[in-house]
């Protein structure tokens, strides 16, 4: 997933602002030299200390080390994939997928992420949740905006609607974009709900050519749901069913919609929220997000039966099961 330089994204480092003249360059070195100096202050993620100004406690080395999520990935819910026959088209639309997304079809059409969830993603969206530190939703807003990109092609209109604040005219072609809610005790905690303020710096970072309209009151969360840290992908479903209702189902009904929110980790939050929707009366549901959790190759042991060729293999040429999962 290519696309503009991340580290750029805070917008208020003082060299994206000016001219690239000597005299320019003179001032900023001198000022980001005064700033640190008169306002010492490390990297949140790698500890070094930070000689730039920027409202971001983040260094742009670390900014810049997050990558998009490359190689081969289920088309559906984005997972990793390993295995030679799930990189295979799984039907006639020819499109790789996982184990399983060829067993069970989620409520969702698709689901697409910018980065894994791991090191210095993972630190920066903690920052914005736990933290409090706000302007890394400019960041992670761009991150949401190059998902939502990737999207772009696959919906109905090959676009999506206009800024809450359009004409009513327009409003059915739009498609509403749908933070996934926080329960009001937990929100006035907080003081704000994360994939709201994400979903909000992606729209005024997204091109010109994608049109999106934010409607971050369709979804409610009737209750508080513990915490699904540590939990397994049946109790994580178990935790989040019947927790999500829709507000405003006239938004959603007849249309397509895109639920947002900062990480996927087994898809059990999004795929709640896109069944609410769907008995709500949208006609497809996307899903986008900042991060994935991933598989890693350690973890996979592809498990093949043998075809006629491999059973001519003798027993002293073939390589036993438990030496190839490693055991």
């Amino acid at each position: 997933m290519a696309g503009p330089s991340i580290a750029s994204v805070d917008g208020r480092s003082w060299d994206s602002r000016t001219s690239g003249s000597r005299t320019g360059r003179f001032f900023i070195q001198l000022a980001e030299s005064l700033f640190a100096v008169l306002f010492p202050s490390d990297c949140r993620i790698c500890g070094v200390p930070l000689a730039e100004i920027s409202r971001l406690p983040v260094c742009r080395e670390c900014v810049g080390a997050m990558q998009p999520i490359s190689g081969g990935l289920c088309t559906i819910c984005g997972e990793r994939l390993f295995s030679s026959h799930a990189l295979s088209p799984a039907g006639d639309d020819d499109e790789p997928r996982c184990g399983l997304c060829r067993r069970i079809e989620p409520p969702f059409a698709r689901a697409i992420a910018y980065g894994s969830y791991d090191g210095g993603l993972r630190e920066l969206i903690h920052l914005l949740k736990y933290a409090g530190v706000r302007p890394a939703a400019n960041v992670l807003g761009r991150m949401l905006a190059e998902a939502i990109a990737e999207l772009q092609p696959h919906f109905a209109d090959g676009h999506i609607a206009d800024d809450q604040n359009a004409d009513d005219q327009n409003a059915d072609d739009r498609i509403a974009v749908i933070p996934v809610p926080l329960y009001r005790a937990k929100l006035r905690r907080r003081e704000f709900n994360h994939a709201e303020v994400i979903a909000r710096a992606a729209i005024k970072l997204s091109p010109d050519t994608i049109r999106l309209r934010l409607c971050p009151d369709v979804l409610v969360r009737k209750r508080e749901t513990p915490s699904q840290t540590g939990l397994t992908r049946h109790q994580r479903r178990e935790n989040v069913r019947g927790a999500f209702g829709v507000a405003q189902a006239e938004v959603v009904k007849g249309r397509e919609v895109l639920v947002v929110d900062d990480v996927y980790t087994t898809g059990a939050t999004v795929s709640e929220c896109a069944r609410v929707l769907r008995r709500a009366g949208a006609t497809k549901v996307w899903v986008a997000t900042v991060a994935r959790t991933l598989k890693i190759a350690e973890q996979h042991v592809e498990i093949r039966l043998p075809d006629e060729a491999d059973l001519e293999i003798s027993g002293a040429q073939a390589v036993p099961l438990a030496r190839a999962a490693g055991i």
